[in-house]
């Protein structure tokens, strides 16, 4: 071949390679403070002054990576922020899905009185946890026997599953208040709605509807809900409790009467929900409640009719979940509630019945595997929902039989608990759920 055609084989080659640019971003949630800086590969800085989408201002080429870091934390209030989804290499589109999540102690505790079809709001003392009902509060639930309650990433608005009128009512949060205003009407559900939460990018809500065996999912615009093509969506029989990975990748929701945890990705492009292959994965009897530690790594589910804590490893790309071993682990009494403390090193259990008591967990970091601490703590008559405040602070748990919430201060050392002082606080009746922001 002619020196002239080699010439033009290498600038079709040439023009051939991907030399675009492609934009790295995502969404920053929960920042109420100022001076967040993120970084991209240590050179590319942007600062960040509220909530929503980012960019930054230089791209990156296909096929080279991209590590996108927090360089300065936010101050007034001083704030945690994380990132999620942050690295990775550009495969000829850009990257959307970063989430900075800003957390900051707990300033409101929400909490679904079942039997008085109203939400109780507490604030917080940041130093004790005692909690103060706020003026005006309890507020009507905007439907029939509420059981679960979600605040969104950024303090804005409420979510509240009415299992008595199929519906999700949608509040307003009067920032510094806690104040509680309903916005529109209430959203209609499937059958029997029994746990709601907003997935950590502030884009979805999800509703796990009882009595139709479903997932209601909708979009989120300025709090109000758009309910997405193809929802619900079928998981197991009963199910009863929601989860993300705190990515925002993947959805999880336990099956009680199977005894299963059904698993989706998240599609946020799409706005979808797909199944993740080997779905649905066993769990135990009476899977009731299910927490993600803030890796994104293990996933804890209680087990309420078998007594037990089922543990999993969480595989970074597919989402697919594998035991752990050494899982289940025994508990002694039906586990009712289960959460995660911010800083992925300790699991806490409510267990209802007989026990009426919360025991604690350390967790081993390179297993998952969970190891008891200290001696487990009372509670109130049916502990029926538990919650750790973003900084790791305090517990709370909405006992639903003795009507009232008990606080506990987690020592930052070894995550035992201790009952903080003034507790437990007066709720409504037969309080179920309990959120904190």
């Amino acid at each position: 071949m002619s020196r002239l055609g080699l010439l033009a084989l290498a600038l079709i080659a040439l023009s051939a390679c991907d030399l675009t640019n492609y934009d790295v971003g995502g969404t920053v949630t929960g920042l109420t403070g100022s001076g967040l800086v993120l970084e991209d590969n240590l050179g590319d800085s942007l600062s960040i002054t509220g909530n929503g989408t980012f960019t930054f201002s230089s791209g990156v080429k296909n096929s080279d990576a991209y590590s996108v870091t927090v360089a300065t934390q936010p101050s007034n209030p001083t704030q945690t922020c994380t990132v999620h989804n942050g690295s990775g290499t550009i495969d000829k589109a850009p990257v959307t899905h970063i989430i900075v999540t800003c957390t900051e102690a707990g300033q409101f505790a929400y909490v679904a009185n079942q039997d008085s079809s109203d939400i109780s709001v507490f604030a917080i003392n940041a130093t004790t946890g005692y909690l103060t009902q706020v003026a005006g509060s309890p507020f009507a639930a905007g439907g029939t026997t509420p059981v679960s309650v979600a605040v969104d990433p950024n303090g804005a608005y409420l979510y509240v599953a009415n299992n008595g009128s199929n519906t999700v009512s949608v509040f307003s949060i009067e920032a510094g208040t806690g104040l509680l205003t309903q916005v529109g009407e209430a959203v209609p559900t499937g059958s029997a709605p029994v746990a709601v939460i907003v997935d950590p990018s502030d884009s979805f809500v999800f509703v796990a509807n009882q009595g139709s065996n479903n997932v209601s999912a909708y979009s989120i615009s300025s709090g109000q809900l758009t309910e997405l093509t193809g929802s619900p969506y079928a998981v197991g029989a009963g199910p009863s409790a929601l989860a993300t990975d705190p990515g925002s990748n993947f959805l999880y929701v336990t099956n009680y009467t199977a005894g299963t945890i059904s698993a989706f990705s998240i599609e946020a492009a799409s706005a979808t929900l797909s199944g993740i292959s080997g779905s649905p994965f066993g769990a135990g009897a009476g899977a009731n409640s299910i927490a993600v530690d803030p890796t994104g790594t293990f996933a804890y589910v209680a087990d309420e009719a078998a007594a037990t804590i089922a543990a999993f490893s969480i595989a970074s790309a597919s989402g697919a979940l594998a035991p752990i071993s050494g899982s289940p682990y025994n508990t002694g009494s039906d586990v009712e509630a289960i959460a995660v403390d911010p800083a992925g090193a300790h699991v806490y259990a409510a267990n209802a019945t007989a026990a009426n008591d919360v025991a604690a967990y350390s967790i081993t970091p390179s297993s998952g595997a969970l190891t008891s601490v200290g001696a487990n703590v009372g509670a109130g008559s049916l502990p029926a929902s538990l919650v750790v405040d973003p900084a790791g602070t305090f517990a709370y748990v909405a006992n639903a039989d003795s009507n009232d919430v008990t606080v506990y201060a987690i020592d930052g050392g070894t995550g035992v608990l201790r009952a903080a002082g003034g507790s437990p606080f007066l709720a409504g009746s037969a309080p179920r759920s309990i959120a904190v922001h």
